[in-house]
């Protein structure tokens, strides 16, 4: 336990230990020459002690000054004086090192208990220091800017980015998105999106970087204005607790409840597919009560995030209900996610295009499509069947779609991007395509 160097003391008895086994060693080879007996050994039990041992086959050659202590079946073992003598040092040098090093350790244990505040201190210094430099380190590597915080009940951040995600290497470039949540732009905010667009991303992610510059980091963006919240409440992910008899949607139930029960005005909410657990008129009338009662009655910063499309009507009876959407774009029968947050709602969330991306079956999309689009028009029944008509083509059209120059046209537009001036341009445009084609 205690290292050579310091305890001189305790060096020394060490030594002196390690002296007297070599005299032994020594003792051992000395008697082997003097009574003629190659196999004689010096052998230590913690009954005898130290003692001789001579096979029965040299029995005859052990001489009369060995005095016999034990008789076994292949051996017997003896002792001498001189053996005594010496077993005596190497034990004592041993026990007072033992003793010693014991007794050293005790020492220092009662000096560093004395001393734990101060030990304590400087260790919650370290760690402070460790914090600090590894948020700044960060900050310095990944661009990251000092937020400002405030005591409204405002957020206000401008190009940011997941903290996690942007780290990403060799992949997709990381798209940045403004928050503008609370005030006149809204305190529920409901968001609406393809699967994989990136609605779960831009919620967590401003749960993240709230987190983030109250703990007193800067943060992933290009400018950040946080108004302080008292508690981040999420609901996302999906889980059971089967051991406590709890099932998925009765989880997600449960978390709901605690936010509803618990959250303030400044509190930061964000919910992902609340209300998905169950039959979709539940789920439905759920999800928009949620809502409602987070905006009238809680008053909470609140992002949702939802494929029930039918939740952005809240924004024409609620004032302070906001909707937003992942932009998509749509090149023939390809979409290409944009992952950029854009203001309006969807009206698709193109989740049999996921499921090509997936990997499933085409025969188990077109049927999809197929009963898709006999729910949208309010034909499809439970006996529904896919009619020849709507088969998979066994071969390319003769003739190609006739082209919309108008709608080809709008397709280029970039309404967010377009100016006041460049909006009445497009307009005589387009004017002049409709009049061609009329």
């Amino acid at each position: 336990m205690i290292a050579r160097g310091w305890s001189d003391e305790l060096d020394r008895l060490r030594d002196e230990a390690g002296d007297v086994t070599a005299t032994l060693a020594r003792f051992q080879q000395r008697e082997a020459e003097r009574t003629g007996i190659p196999s004689l050994k010096v052998g230590y039990n913690k009954v005898f002690g130290y003692y001789i041992e001579v096979t029965q086959a040299h029995r005859k050659k052990v001489p009369p000054d060995y005095l016999r202590k034990q008789v076994l079946k292949h051996c017997e073992r003896f002792l001498t004086p001189e053996l005594k003598e010496l077993e005596g040092q190497v034990l004592s040098a041993r026990e007072r090192a033992e003793a010693l090093e014991a007794q050293l350790l005790a020492e220092l244990r009662d000096e560093v208990a004395a001393r734990a505040p101060g030990l304590l201190a400087s260790a919650a210094a370290a760690a402070q220091l460790d914090a600090l430099a590894s948020l700044a380190t960060l900050a310095r590597e990944r661009g990251y800017v000092r937020p400002r915080l405030a005591e409204h009940t405002e957020l206000r951040v401008v190009a940011g980015r997941h903290p996690v995600l942007d780290l990403r290497e060799g992949r997709e470039r990381f798209v940045p998105n403004d928050l503008r949540l609370g005030g006149a732009e809204g305190w529920v905010h409901v968001i609406t999106g393809p699967n994989m667009a990136g609605k779960s991303t831009y919620i967590r992610q401003a749960a993240l970087i709230v987190l983030l510059a109250q703990t007193g980091s800067f943060v992933p963006a290009e400018a950040a204005e946080v108004g302080l919240v008292d508690r981040i409440f999420a609901r996302v992910g999906a889980g059971d607790e089967l051991a406590q008899g709890l099932s998925t949607f009765m989880v997600e139930m449960t978390e709901t409840a605690n936010i509803l029960r618990h959250a303030t005005e400044r509190s930061l909410v964000i919910l992902d597919e609340v209300g998905r657990g169950t039959s979709t008129y539940d789920g439905v009338s759920l999800a928009w009560a949620i809502a409602e009662f987070l905006h009238e009655q809680v008053g909470a910063r609140t992002l949702f995030a939802t494929h029930y499309h039918e939740l952005t009507g809240l924004a024409a009876s609620a004032p302070g209900v906001r909707n937003l959407n992942v932009a998509v774009e749509e090149r023939g029968a390809e979409i290409f996610f944009l992952h950029r947050i854009v203001p309006g709602a969807a009206d698709r969330s193109y989740g049999i295009h996921v499921a090509r991306l997936a990997g499933v079956p085409a025969a188990v999309l077109h049927r999809a499509q197929v009963i898709l689009r006999g729910l949208e028009a309010g034909t499809f029944g439970p006996t529904a069947r896919a009619t020849p008509e709507e088969a998979p083509e066994a071969q390319l059209a003769l003739f190609a779609p006739v082209e919309d120059p108008l709608r080809t046209r709008l397709e280029q537009v970039d309404v967010h991007r377009t100016t006041p001036l460049e909006a009445l341009t497009l307009l005589e445009e387009l004017k002049r395509l409709a009049d061609r084609e009329a």
